[in-house]
Formats: structure tokens, sequence, C-alpha cells
């Protein structure tokens, strides 16, 4: 099991980049835009420097959802391989069967 306050700080990380998910995304559709002035594109690149850093998607880890762990981690099923092994055993997870000979 992973830190509690491990997994609070990327939930508020998500929360942040869901926040200011469209604003980032204007801010770099001005950016890469080449046939604006430079002057304009330096300003939205400034602008998107005063963003808070946890707003960035860059900054977030993928966590099991049970445990937390953040190694280890099957994104379609986002879980980590424990838990992934654990509930397929089980038979929990859709579509998944554990081999067994």
């Amino acid at each position: 099991m992973a830190k509690a306050s491990s997994i609070q700080k990327n939930k508020n990380r998500q929360r942040l980049c869901d926040k200011y998910a469209a604003k980032r995304l204007a801010l770099k559709e001005i950016i890469n835009n080449k046939e604006l002035p430079l002057e304009e594109r330096f300003k939205a690149q400034l602008k998107i420097s005063e963003l808070p850093r946890n707003s960035a998607k860059v900054r977030l880890r993928n966590r099991c959802e049970i445990t937390g762990r953040p190694r280890g981690y099957y994104r379609k099923f986002k879980l980590c391989r424990n838990m992934l092994r654990e509930m397929g055993s089980f038979g929990l997870v859709p579509g998944l069967t554990k081999a067994s000979w």
C-alpha cells in the first residue's frame, strides 16, 4: 500500500490538471502557431509559465486504483500487477483468465 500522502498528492495534481486543461491547451495552440507574431507567442509562453506546475499532465503518476502502487501498472486495467493477478485468480476482471497447467 502506498503512502496516503502520495496518493492524495496525485489526486490533487489530477484535479488541477482537469481544471487548467482547456486554458493550457489554448495557450499551447497560440505558442505553436508559427503564423502569429513572435511577441504574441512569447506572451502566451509567459502566461503558461504562470499556471501552477502541478496542473501539467506530465506531473501525473499512474497509480493502482486499489493500492496506489506506482510501479508495475497496467493502463488497460488501471491496476498494478499484484492486484491484477489476485483479481484475475478470483475471476473479478472480465475477459482475463489466469493460465494454469
